[in-house]
C-alpha cells in the first residue's frame, strides 16, 4: 500500500513539475472542448453582431445630425424673429414718445385754448354788462353824436355786431377747446393701444426667447449626444478592427488544422506498440479526461483520452503525451488553471483512470479523431458522443 502511495505521489510530481514547464513555455488559450470552426463562427457572429451595433449607432447618429441641422434652422428663424421683435419694440417705444410729446403738446393747446377761450368770454361779459347797465345813455349819446337818423341806425348796427362778433369769437374758442379735448382723447387712446401692442410684442419676445433658450438647450445636449455616439462608433471600429484580426487568425488556425488533419490522414502513424508513456502519463491523461469530459459518459471519456492518444500516435502532433497536452492553444483547462488545480488535488475519478488506462492501451471509441468540441450547427459530425463531438 506504503509503494502504490509512494507511485502516485512520485507520478503527481513529475506531472506538476512538468506541467509548470508546458505552462510557462506552451501558454494555450484554446476554449474548453471549443473546435477552431466553432471558434470562428462564434467569433463571425460577434462581429456581425457588432457590426449591427455599429450601423444602429451611425444610424442614431445620423438621426441626431438631421435633427441638429433642423434646431439650428429653427433657432436661425427664432433669431431672425427675435431681430424683427426688436426693431418694431424700437419703434414702438419711439412711437410712444412721439405720442407723448403730442399728448403733451396737445395739453398745452387746450390749456391755452381755455385760456383764450376764458378771456373772450370774461371781455365779453364786461361789454355786456357795460351795455346793459348804459343802455340808456349810449342810446342817447348815440342818437346826440348821429348827424342823422341813418348814421343812428348805423352806430346801433355796429353795437350790434359788435356783440354778435364776441358771441361768434366766443363760440370759435369753445369749439376750439373742444376739438383739442378731443384732439387729446384720441391722442391718449392712441397711446394705450401702442402701450398694449407693445406689452403684446414683449409677450412675444419673451416667448421666442424661452423658445430660443430651449432649442439652444436641444442642440447642446443633441450635440453631446452626437459627441457620444461617435466615441462609441470609434470604439466599435476599434473593435471591429480586433475581431477582424481575430477572425484571420482562426482562420489561419483552421487552415493550418486542416492541413495537419491532411497530412495526418496521408502519413503513417506509430502503432501502440512504438509510442512509450513517461511516468505520471496516466496521472496527467487522467486528470484532463476529468476536466475536459467528468460529467460526460464513460465512452465519452475514453474518445478525451483518445484523442490525445491519437495525437501522439500522429507524426503531424508532439509524439508525448505531456507535449500534445501542453500544445499551444490545444486544450483550455490548461490555460484556465483547471487542470493544475486538478493536478495538484487529483480530482481525476476511478473512471477517469480507466478511461486514461484504455486510451492508453490503444482502445479508441471515435477511430483516428484528432480533435473534439462542443456540438456546432453546420459542423460535419463524425462521432457526437454525449455534449462533445469528435473529428
Amino acid at each position: 500500500m506504503k509503494g502504490v502511495t509512494e507511485k502516485i505521489v512520485g507520478n503527481k510530481t513529475v506531472a506538476i513539475c512538468m506541467a509548470i514547464v508546458f505552462v510557462v513555455f506552451a501558454a494555450p488559450i484554446a476554449a474548453d472542448a471549443t473546435s477552431t470552426e466553432e471558434k470562428l463562427k462564434q467569433a463571425q457572429e460577434e462581429r456581425e453582431n457588432m457590426k449591427e451595433q455599429r450601423d444602429q449607432v451611425i444610424w442614431q447618429k445620423e438621426d441626431l445630425e438631421d435633427k441638429n441641422t433642423e434646431l439650428k434652422g429653427a433657432l436661425d428663424v427664432l433669431n431672425a424673429d427675435l431681430n424683427e421683435i426688436l426693431v418694431n419694440l424700437d419703434q414702438l417705444e419711439q412711437d410712444i414718445i412721439d405720442q407723448d410729446a403730442a399728448i403733451v403738446l396737445a395739453e398745452e393747446e387746450l390749456e391755452e385754448a381755455s385760456r383764450i377761450r376764458a378771456e373772450q368770454y370774461e371781455a365779453m361779459k364786461i361789454r355786456v354788462q357795460f351795455m346793459y347797465e348804459s343802455r340808456d345813455y349810449i342810446l342817447l349819446e348815440t342818437l346826440f353824436a348821429s348827424a342823422n337818423f341813418s348814421e343812428f341806425l348805423n352806430r346801433n348796427d355796429y353795437i350790434e355786431q359788435l356783440t354778435a362778433y364776441d358771441k361768434q369769437k366766443l363760440e370759435e374758442y369753445m369749439e376750439i377747446e373742444a376739438d383739442v379735448t378731443l384732439k387729446k382723447e384720441a391722442l391718449i387712446v392712441e397711446r394705450e393701444e401702442l402701450a398694449a401692442i407693445k406689452a403684446e410684442v414683449q409677450k412675444e419676445q419673451d416667448r421666442i426667447d424661452e423658445l430660443r433658450t430651449q432649442t439652444s438647450n436641444t442642440i447642446y445636449y443633441t450635440e453631446a449626444e452626437i459627441s457620444e455616439a461617435e466615441q462609441r462608433m470609434l470604439a466599435y471600429e476599434e473593435e471591429l478592427k480586433r475581431q477582424d484580426e481575430e477572425i484571420a487568425q482562426l482562420n489561419k488556425i483552421l487552415e493550418e488544422e486542416r492541413r495537419l488533419s491532411q497530412l495526418a490522414a496521408q502519413a503513417k502513424w506509430r502503432d501502440i506498440s512504438d509510442v512509450s508513456f513517461a511516468e505520471g502519463d496516466r496521472y496527467l491523461l487522467a486528470n484532463l479526461i476529468y476536466c475536459e469530459a467528468g460529467n460526460q459518459p464513460f465512452e465519452g471519456q475514453v474518445a478525451v483520452g483518445a484523442v490525445v492518444i491519437n495525437r501522439v500516435r500522429s507524426p503531424v502532433f508532439p509524439d508525448t503525451v505531456v507535449a500534445v497536452i501542453y500544445q499551444n492553444r490545444q486544450f483550455s483547462p490548461v490555460a484556465s488553471g483547471r487542470l493544475e488545480l486538478a493536478l495538484l488535488e487529483n480530482r481525476a475519478t476511478p473512471a477517469c483512470y480507466q478511461a486514461a488506462d484504455e486510451a492508453m492501451a490503444g482502445v479508441t471509441t471515435v477511430e483516428d479523431c484528432l480533435f473534439f468540441r462542443t456540438p456546432i450547427e453546420g459542423i460535419n459530425v463524425r462521432f457526437p458522443i454525449g455534449g462533445h463531438i469528435f473529428y
